[in-house]
C-alpha cells in the first residue's frame, strides 16, 4: 500500500511516516495541496492520502475537492488529519469527498483503525 502525507509541518509528516511504515505502508509527501496533486501524477499507486486542513498555497479541503473533480482519482481514499474539530468542518469535509476524519492529536492506533474502517490492507 501506499500513502501521500500531505501536511505543512514536517514534524507530522515524520509522525506519520513512523507510524505507517511498520504497517508496510510506502509513503510519499507533500508540504501544501498543489505539492499533493502533483505527487499524485507522479504516483498513480497512491492508495490513501492523509490531508491536514490549514495549509499554505492550497489548503486540505480545497484539495480533496480538487481531488474528487478529476476522475481519474476515484480509487484514491482522502482521510483528514487535523486539528479542525468543529462538527461543521467534519460534514464539509465528508460532503467534499474524505472517506474519513481523525482530529490530531492522533495515535497510532487510531490511524491503523481508520485505514481497517476503509477497508485498506495493512
Amino acid at each position: 500500500m501506499k500513502a501521500l502525507i500531505l501536511d505543512d509541518s514536517r514534524a507530522t509528516r515524520a509522525i506519520l511516516k513512523r507510524i505507517l511504515k511498520p504497517l508496510s505502508v510506502e509513503c510519499v509527501e507533500a508540504a501544501d495541496g498543489y505539492q499533493g496533486l502533483e505527487r499524485l501524477k507522479e504516483h498513480a499507486d497512491i492508495d490513501i492520502v492523509l490531508v491536514d486542513w490549514n495549509m499554505p498555497n492550497m489548503d486540505g479541503l480545497q484539495f480533496v475537492q480538487a481531488v474528487r473533480q478529476d476522475s481519474s482519482n476515484d480509487g484514491v481514499m482522502l482521510m483528514m488529519v487535523t486539528t479542525e474539530s468543529e462538527i461543521q468542518r467534519v460534514a464539509h469535509a465528508m460532503d467534499a469527498g474524505a472517506n474519513e476524519y481523525i482530529v490530531k492529536p492522533f495515535t497510532g492506533d487510531i490511524i491503523a483503525q481508520k485505514l481497517r474502517i476503509l477497508g485498506l490492507d495493512i
